[in-house]
Parts: structure tokens; sequence; C-alpha cells
């Protein structure tokens, strides 16, 4: 076949990744099909290529796994939201612990002792509109003649033409119209990239970026909105700590958790895990594991506005939660004094400049909370040893560090992995969380 050249091809799929894309061997070189799945066979046209694979596209499914369902956005395969609707969500769950299982072992070079129960949100409908969070973007769009506010594409840089959304919490969900149109009124609309949704317990927010002042009839439009749909409005006009109401104010937003009897405060650009429910669900599971007493003295790093944090105060008694943003550590500290909290401290550190002579790292913490970026914990694993925690509790975002690191505290610094188990935190997409515990041998 010449190079450039891309005709349909057929073959059958022998295997899968974990965000949806099945991998043929074509004359000797991988194939990933986006949407094709393992035991498939099916019509494909390659759309990149590499020197090691080739990216293609799916045209038509000729032979259907078991598995395969009807997605149910309108939009599924062109918006980059989701990648794995076409799946059943027990076979999601199963792709994720799968590949949780691979990373360990052949990263890591470790396996659980015991494997966790996946948690989910076990509702008939929970695996739809659960997000509370979400970056929405917007461009007035010439060619189709009105403002589009979406998600981008799964393989461009557009905003997907999209009436709907599945998995934004309802009362945004069906807004995406409307939003539009009210833009698309707007003297800036060709100066307003994005709008952030926040969902709390108790209302909605959505926050325009705002790169020009909108007029006074935009603020007016804004307003009605609003009003008309029971929305808070905000405008951002820079960086996160620019956020105000349209009046001025703060839009402070909150959540619960009641079984711990925490109430956390958090902006509309704040970090915050993006499933309440199974949030609620993590949290629990977490401090189980940790198994924490009125004794415990628990270091909670990575620890945000205190999600850990806070909880992990009711059973300890002390916590230091750690974290790099200093708006998010000033969060912390509202939320502890928010809900009469005095054994808990937060405190500004870089955690991946460590250099091991840290006072708070050998200041008798007995446990330890990881809760990393998808960069991981390579710094803090590395001095498990000088933090002395006997047993360690890891939430993570990313199977392939998750994995790295369990290798080093297992292989090197004397913990056995104890059980792990995925978090079903994004349904419908190949995000992988997990949760991990270590006891020190």
């Amino acid at each position: 076949m010449a190079r450039g050249k891309r005709e349909p091809e057929t073959a059958a799929i022998e295997s899968a990744t974990h965000d949806g894309r099945g991998i043929a061997a074509v004359t000797g070189k991988k194939v990933f099909v986006a949407g094709a799945l393992q035991g498939e066979t099916v019509r494909f046209q390659r759309r990149k290529r590499r020197p090691n694979y080739d990216e293609a596209q799916l045209l038509e499914v000729l032979d259907p796994s078991p598995a395969r369902i009807k997605p149910r956005c309108a939009v599924f395969g062109r918006c980059g939201g989701c990648s794995l609707q076409h799946i059943s969500e027990d076979s999601q769950r199963e792709i994720k612990q799968q590949t949780l299982a691979d990373s360990l072992e052949r990263i890591g070079q470790v396996e659980p002792a015991r494997w966790l129960a996946p948690l989910f949100d076990t509702d008939e409908d929970g695996g739809w509109h659960y997000r509370r969070r979400a970056r929405l973007a917007v461009k007035d769009v010439a060619a189709k003649g009105r403002v589009l506010v979406g998600f981008r594409e799964a393989h461009a840089p557009y905003v997907c033409d999209m009436q709907r959304c599945e998995v934004l919490g309802k009362p945004v969900a069906e807004l995406l119209l409307p939003l539009s149109e009210l833009v698309g009124g707007l003297s800036i609309r060709r100066r307003l990239p994005q709008i952030e949704v926040a969902i709390a317990d108790d209302y909605t927010a959505l926050v325009f970026r705002v790169l020009d002042p909108p007029s006074a009839a935009d603020i007016e439009a804004l307003r009605s909105f609003g009003d008309r749909y029971d929305i808070r409005i905000g405008l951002q006009p820079g960086g996160p700590a620019t956020v105000e109401s349209l009046d001025g104010g703060s839009l402070a937003l909150s959540y619960t958790l009641p079984e711990f009897s925490v109430d956390i405060e958090f902006g509309p650009t704040d970090f915050v895990q993006i499933n309440g429910l199974v949030n609620r669900m993590m949290v629990s599971k977490a401090l189980e594991l940790l198994d924490v007493g009125p004794d415990s003295a628990v270091l909670d790093l990575y620890c945000g506005i205190g999600n850990f944090s806070l909880p992990l105060a009711r059973r300890a008694g002390r916590v230091l939660g750690i974290e790099l943003e200093s708006r998010q550590v000033e969060r912390g500290r509202q939320n502890a004094e928010r809900n009469g909290i005095d054994n808990c401290e937060f405190r500004v550190a870089d955690l991946t400049d460590i250099s091991g002579n840290e006072a708070w790292l050998a200041d008798g913490w007995d446990r330890m909370l990881l809760d990393p970026a998808r960069s991981g914990a390579r710094e803090i694993v590395e001095s498990a040893n000088v933090i002395g925690a006997a047993r360690i509790v890891y939430v993570s975002c990313h199977p392939g560090t998750l994995a790295r690191d369990a290798g080093i505290l297992v292989n090197e610094k004397g913990y056995r992995l104890e059980a792990a188990g995925i978090i079903d935190m994004f349904p419908h997409t190949g995000h992988v969380e997990s949760l991990a515990v270590f006891q020190k041998s």
C-alpha cells in the first residue's frame, strides 16, 4: 500500500486498550482502531501513520462482540468526552480492572494479596449525569451561523456540535442549546472561550470566562438566564482568583460527606472529585482501609481542599494535609474552621521537590494517605522509610504511575500490597481510578 493512501481495510481485533481502541495486526504492524472491541471483525481506515503503529477510524463492525451495546449519546464517537459508551458498564469495569492488574504486574512487578470490589454507583441510572464539574468549550462558528457550546471533538480541536450531554449533571445536561443562544446574543460572544460548570449539593453555578468586559446588556442577559434556570452566574476575567458573581460577591459552593458530618466549601474553579456519590464511597473505603483510630497521626499528601483530611480528622488524633496550591490550602483551613475541626493542619509544600530533610517528614506519622495527580507520588514513596507510616492508602488516577510507585514501596521499601481495586469515578471513559493499601512488613 502506497504511503498516504487510505483505503478501507478489514481485520480481526485481537485485543483492546482501556480507552476503547481495538488492536489489529495488519502486515506485521499494530493498528489501533477507535471504537473496536476484542474479538470483532471490522472495516477501518487508517488516519494517522506512525513508525511503530497506526491509528484508524472504525467504518463498520462486521462481526460484533457480545459486549457491544448501542451508545446512549447521539454524538458518541465525535465528542471526546466519552470513549466507552459502546461497551456495557459491567464490561467497562472489567476492562479497567484488567488494566490495573496488568499495570501492577508489568510495571511494578507486584500483585495484591486480595482484590477489592469495584466502587461504583449501583443505581439503575448511576452511570449517567454524574459530572458535577466540567469545562465547556465555547466557539462562535460562522459556518454554522451560531455559537457552539460543549466538549471538544475526539480527534480535532473543534467544539462538538451537541444538543445535550448524557454525563453532565442534570441541572446543566439540557442547557447546551440555551447556552448557545445566550452566548450568541452577547456582544462579547467571540471573546468568551469557555464556561466552568460547578454543581453543588445546594445549587449550580456557571462561570463565564470573559476576555473583554461584558456590556450592561450582556450582564442583564446573563442575569436573566440565571433567574430562568435557577443557576448562579459568575464571571472570570483573568485567573481563577478573579471569579466573581455578577453582583461582585463570591460564588461559594459546598458538598457534604454525611458519614463524617463534614460540609466542604469549594469555589467553581477549585478541584473537586467529579462524581459526588462515588466520592462519598471512595472516602469511606479509604478511611476503612487506612484503619485510623483516636491515637492515629495521619499525613494526607496532595490534600486539596480537605476531601480526605477533614473526614480523617473526625477519626484520627491529628492530621496534616499538604498541598502545593496555596489557594487550596487556604480553602482547607477555612473548611476545618467551618466544621469546627481543630486537629487538622494544612500546609503548603511542593511534594515533587523533597530533600528528605523536611521537618514534617519524620514527625511521627503512623498512617499516610496519598492522592496525587497523574504523575504519581514517586518523590514521596522514595521517602517512605523516613516518614515511617506503617500503613499507606494510595488513591490513584493513573494505573501506570500507581504501579511504578507500588513497585518502589514493595520491592525497595519493605511494604506489602495488601489490597487494590478500581473506582469507577468516570463511567463511559477510559479513566482508571483505583485504591491500593500498603502495610509495612
